[in-house]
C-alpha cells in the first residue's frame, strides 16, 4: 500500500512538473552590456509547491542558476534552473538567435525541475537533460528540438514514475544515443543504469545495470568553445566564448532576480456602525 501511494504521490508531482510558470511568454532581454535579470514573479501556489516558509518580513531570496551552455550558428543556448535557498522551483531554458544580443526563453519553465546538458549533433536536432529536483531528482525527461531549437518537446524517459536524474548522454547521430542514469540509491539493477535508443530518444533500452559508475563507450565532449562560468564580483553568469587565446563574455545574468512572499493581507472592514473619518477637501489639506 506504501509504495502505492509513494507511486501516486510521484505520478502526481510528474504531472505538476509540466506545468508551466506564468507569463507564458517571458519578454525578450536586451543585452546592454551589465547582467540582465530574468523576469520571475513569486505566486501564492509557487510558495506553496516549494514548501518554502516565507514571510512579508522575511521573504525567501530567488536565484537563477546557470548549468549548461550550447551554440548552433549564431543560435546559442544557456540551460539552468531558478531555485531558493533550500529548493528548485523552475527549470529556464535561455535562447539568443543573434549570438547573444538579445535573449528569449524558446520553452514554457518546468515546475520543480532543472535542466542540465546540451547537445545538438547538427543544425536541427537537439536534447536538453532534465529531471524534477523537489524533493529528491525524479522522473529523467528530454527536451527535444527537430526546428534548431525554436520549439522544443518535453519527453520524459518513462511513463512510469521513478527516482534519479541524468547523469550523461551522447548522440552519435540524430537517431542513435547513450545516456546513463543515476538512481540515487540501490535498484533492482544497481544504482547506475546504461540505456540506448535508436529512436532520438523516443525510447530507450537497457543494456547494464551497476552499482559502480558506468562510463560510455561511444561518448563525445562538450562543446570546448563555450562555457558557463559564475563570476563573484558581478554576482552574476557569464556565457563566455572561446576566440584565439582568450574568453570572452557575450552576455552575463543576475544570480539574485528576486523573492518569495506571502501577498499582503487586505485590510479589515470597517464594524457595522463604526464611524470613518470624512474625507478632506483639497482646499482643507491647504
Amino acid at each position: 500500500m506504501r509504495q502505492r501511494i509513494a507511486c501516486a504521490l510521484l505520478f502526481a508531482a510528474a504531472a505538476r512538473a509540466q506545468a508551466p510558470a506564468p507569463p507564458a511568454e517571458a519578454p525578450v532581454l536586451q543585452n546592454t552590456g551589465k547582467p540582465m535579470v530574468i523576469e520571475y514573479s513569486c505566486t501564492e501556489e509557487d510558495i506553496q509547491a516549494a514548501g518554502l516558509n516565507c514571510t512579508l518580513d522575511d521573504p525567501c531570496p530567488v536565484y537563477l542558476e546557470l548549468a549548461a551552455v550550447e551554440a548552433v550558428g549564431n543560435r546559442v543556448f544557456v540551460a539552468g534552473n531558478i531555485h531558493s535557498s533550500s529548493t528548485t522551483l523552475y527549470s529556464v531554458l535561455l535562447s539568443s538567435d543573434d549570438a547573444g544580443k538579445t535573449w528569449h526563453e524558446p520553452r514554457e519553465r518546468i515546475r520543480s525541475a532543472g535542466l542540465d546538458g546540451i547537445q545538438f549533433v547538427d543544425f536541427e536536432n537537439g536534447w536538453i537533460s532534465g529531471a524534477v529536483l523537489h524533493p529528491l531528482p525524479h522522473d529523467p525527461f528530454f527536451l527535444i528540438t527537430s526546428d534548431g531549437g525554436q520549439t522544443w518537446r518535453y519527453h520524459p524517459i518513462s511513463t512510469e514514475p521513478n527516482y534519479g536524474s541524468i547523469q550523461q548522454f551522447w548522440f552519435n547521430s540524430r537517431s542513435s544515443g547513450s545516456m546513463v542514469i543515476d538512481r540515487g540509491r540501490g535498484s533492482e539493477n544497481g544504482r547506475y543504469e546504461l540505456y540506448e535508443t535508436s529512436n532520438a530518444g523516443e525510447s530507450w533500452s537497457l543494456k547494464q545495470g551497476s552499482d559502480q559508475p558506468i562510463r560510455m563507450k561511444r561518448a563525445g565532449t562538450a562543446n570546448a568553445d563555450w562555457r558557463v562560468r559564475a563570476d563573484a564580483a558581478s554576482k552574476s553568469f557569464h556565457v563566455e566564448r572561446h576566440t584565439g587565446e582568450r574568453w570572452h563574455s557575450i552576455a552575463a545574468f543576475s544570480v539574485s532576480i528576486g523573492s518569495c512572499k506571502p501577498p499582503e493581507a487586505p485590510p479589515a472592514p470597517a464594524e457595522p456602525g463604526e464611524a470613518t473619518a470624512p474625507r478632506k477637501s483639497p482646499s482643507e489639506e491647504r
